[in-house]
């Protein structure tokens, strides 16, 4: 018993540590078998993973292979030449010389036209396309066999313009007749995609049939496209050239992509031309680029780009509108002689620099949008023609802009373009002028009911999310607009200019403002806001005219009977004439200078015609017997004859007697007397005349005296404004007021 107890207490022992040596072993096994289940994934992972391409050196028995299968695309076959390394530098010559003899054998036996397909290729060395596609002569009627009608077509409507070119250069060189010029013709597309060309890439001179895709394309080396003709759409989308791309005198028959391209060399674009759609949103340009003398026939997109060296667009053509919007310029740009049809968008640029626009010329619907150009007129400048370049900027509403027009204002003003400047004034006046006008009869979101949002031109349901949303809280500006749901873009661009976004005004409020609104269209229409002294004395020469008139009918037409007092024929004719002389003169000034001509003869003859025609009713109506009836109710001066500016003086003789006895009354019975209410209406209106002529201060009807008085006070306003125009127009005083 002792010794059955004795093992049975061994074995229990020995089970225990056999169980505890168990435990361990199991779990460090149960590692072991996790760790090597993760190894297996990830094997098995890799394995079912694609491969990484990887380039094959291009030998001569890949290439035949690859010759005898083209390739189908969308729009052709290609010779499938993709992801391979192709050595053509001069140490690998005889592969080269195979190279450019096969594929240029196989593209001219082709019946059907054969492009190339170099996709994620590695090209070492120079690729010529000179040595791989079909020739043409420039010059002559031979042309290759294999080309259809269409690529005949396509070939002779550029080729006709090269011959005459050349032979017009060579005939004033020399009378011998021009040598025969090979054109290269590829009939194929050319795919350039994410290829790298460690070489120069000569592709000059050469007519493209096909596309071209070059997307992602590294140019390590130069890239000359000069005197290139893409047929078909072309893209150089994401290319990088890393050394001087030369795109002179090509033409680009269909699109041209050049979207987030880099430049980090010199980009020489001159002399080409554009005939679709360019588009080069958001590259760079590291060096210079020029575009000088060339010809953009559509839209030309140059949004988002940035410029970190100078770039010219001189004598350049643009036949569709410009996009620079949100473009950055660190340094100098050039739109000398430069011709805009349309307008150009600056909206949201950068401008650290000078920007020239000297001879520009702009067409009636071109314009500079600078809408929140970024531009510090300490740092840069914007040049242009004087009297110019000012009427072509334009902003479409003062909110947002008054920093920008500030700027070009002092820019100008700097450069001594008083014109330019006081033209960027008048703009902001006038968006001001717009933007009052609008808050006095514009529909308000935050007060109007929803009837009358509707009829401004909201939906019934975009009615009830305002009136919603204004609940919660006031609407600041118009964009809140477009943080609704229910209100879209179009709903927005519809209704802008008719709503307004402002807090409750009280009555006075809207008379002050409407108050301010009238007096700033009078100084707009009469004054172009105190820019153009032309047409404020345009507008002075027709009121001149028309008060000497009206002074003249008073004074000489007095009654019918029983004794007629009415002015001679030959004096009439002499008044008529004069006045109608001055008053064309001053028609032609208003015509000429006025933005609204007719807004400007309106709000003068507001100003000019009621009351004189009301006083001159009231006169004739109640007619004059009075004494004195055959003497003048004018006197002049008599002591001295001279030119006068008479500022301070006023329409009636002074009481003292012995300056009264100075002034006798105006002789009837001269020739010249129609003179007389010329200068009497020029003393009143522009205080300068030959003689002081006044009003008689006996036997004298109230009404006339009403109409005189009327006139100088309707002069001393126009005085002021006169002499405001003035000081804003003359250079020398602009700077003694701005700079004192």
């Amino acid at each position: 018993m002792v010794g059955r107890n004795a093992e049975a207490r061994l074995g229990g022992q020995w089970g225990r540590r056999l169980a505890g040596v168990g435990w361990r072993q199991r779990f460090w096994a149960l590692v072991l078998v996790i760790m090597l289940l993760g190894w297996l994934g990830m094997v098995q992972s890799a394995q079912a993973a694609p491969p990484t391409l990887e380039r094959l050196p291009l030998t001569l028995e890949l290439l035949q292979q690859r010759l005898k299968k083209p390739m189908l695309l969308e729009d052709g076959a290609a010779i499938d030449l993709r992801r391979v390394i192709i050595d053509l530098r001069p140490e690998n010559v005889a592969f080269r010389d195979q190279f450019y003899r096969l594929v240029q054998a196989a593209l001219q036996r082709s019946p059907t036209p054969l492009g190339l397909d170099f996709s994620n290729s590695l090209i070492q060395g120079k690729l010529d396309i000179a040595q791989i596609g079909l020739q043409a002569p420039v010059f002559g009627d031979e042309l290759p066999d294999l080309l259809t009608e269409d690529e005949l077509a396509q070939l002779r409507r550029d080729r006709r313009r090269i011959t005459q070119l050349s032979q017009l250069s060579r005939s004033l060189l020399t009378q011998e007749p021009p040598p025969v010029l090979k054109l290269t013709v590829l009939r194929g597309p050319l795919l350039l995609a994410q290829t790298r060309i460690e070489g120069v890439a000569d592709f000059s001179n050469t007519f493209f049939l096909s596309k071209v895709d070059t997307a992602g394309t590294d140019f390590t080396q130069e890239a000359d496209w000069s005197d290139a003709r893409f047929s078909r759409p072309a893209s150089f989308a994401d290319a990088l050239f890393r050394q001087e791309a030369r795109f002179r005198s090509v033409i680009f028959f269909e699109r041209a992509a050049f979207g987030r391209s880099r430049f980090q060399a010199t980009a020489n674009f001159q002399s080409s031309e554009f005939q679709a759609a360019a588009n080069f949103n958001r590259a760079t340009f590291q060096q210079v680029a020029n575009f000088s003398r060339v010809r953009w026939q559509g839209n030309a997109d140059f949004a988002q780009t940035r410029w970190e060296a100078a770039v010219v667009f001189n004598q350049s053509q643009f036949g569709q509108s410009l996009f620079l919007s949100d473009a950055v310029f660190d340094q100098a740009v050039t739109f000398r002689e430069v011709q805009f049809a349309r307008p150009v968008n600056l909206r949201g640029a950068v401008i650290q620099a000078q920007t020239d626009f000297g001879d520009a010329s702009f067409a009636p619907g071109a314009y500079l949008n600078v809408a929140g150009l970024q531009f510090n007129p300490d740092r840069a400048k914007i040049l242009g023609s004087p009297g110019q370049i000012g009427r072509a900027i334009s902003v479409p509403t003062l909110q947002g802009n008054e920093t920008i027009l500030r700027n070009l204002v002092r820019n100008f003003r700097s450069l001594e373009q008083i014109a330019d400047a006081n033209q960027i004034g008048y703009l902001a006046q006038r968006l001001r002028s717009r933007q009052i006008e609008r808050s006095l009869w514009g529909v308000n979101l935050n007060t109007d009911s929803q009837a009358q949002l509707q009829q401004v031109g909201f939906s019934a349901k975009q009615a009830g999310a305002i009136a919603l949303s204004r609940a919660q809280h006031s609407f600041s500006s118009l964009s809140d607009l477009l943080k609704l749901d229910d209100i879209d873009l179009a709903t927005y661009v519809k209704v802008r200019d008719r709503v307004i976004a402002s807090t409750p005004r009280s009555l006075f409020g809207w008379l002050s403002a409407a108050l301010n609104w009238v007096w700033l269209a009078l100084l707009l229409t009469l004054t172009r806001y105190g820019t153009s002294s032309g047409l404020a004395f345009g507008v002075g020469l027709i009121a001149v005219a028309y008060f000497a008139l009206v002074f003249w009918l008073v004074d000489r037409a007095r009654r019918l009977h029983p004794q007629p007092i009415l002015p001679t024929p030959s004096e009439a004719v002499w008044m008529l004439s004069s006045t109608g002389l001055l008053t064309t003169i001053g028609l032609s000034t208003v015509f000429r200078l006025a933005e609204s001509p007719w807004l400007t003869l309106a709000c003068l003859g507001i100003v000019t015609i009621p009351v004189p025609a009301t006083l001159l009713f009231l006169l004739y109506r109640g007619g004059r017997f009075h004494d004195q009836m055959d003497v003048s109710y004018f006197v002049e001066e008599g002591t001295l004859r001279q030119l006068r500016i008479l500022i301070g003086r006023l329409p009636t003789i002074p009481r003292y007697e012995p300056f009264r006895e100075r002034y006798a009354p105006l002789l009837w019975d001269r020739r010249w007397n129609w003179l007389n209410y010329l200068d009497l209406s020029a003393n009143n209106l522009l205080r300068f005349g030959f003689n002081d002529i006044r009003l008689r201060d006996e036997h004298l009807p109230g009404l006339i005296t009403t109409l005189v008085w009327y006139q100088w006070g309707f002069g001393l306003v126009y005085t002021a404004l006169l002499l405001w125009t003035l000081s804003r127009t003359i250079p020398g005083l602009n700077l003694l007021i701005y700079f004192k």
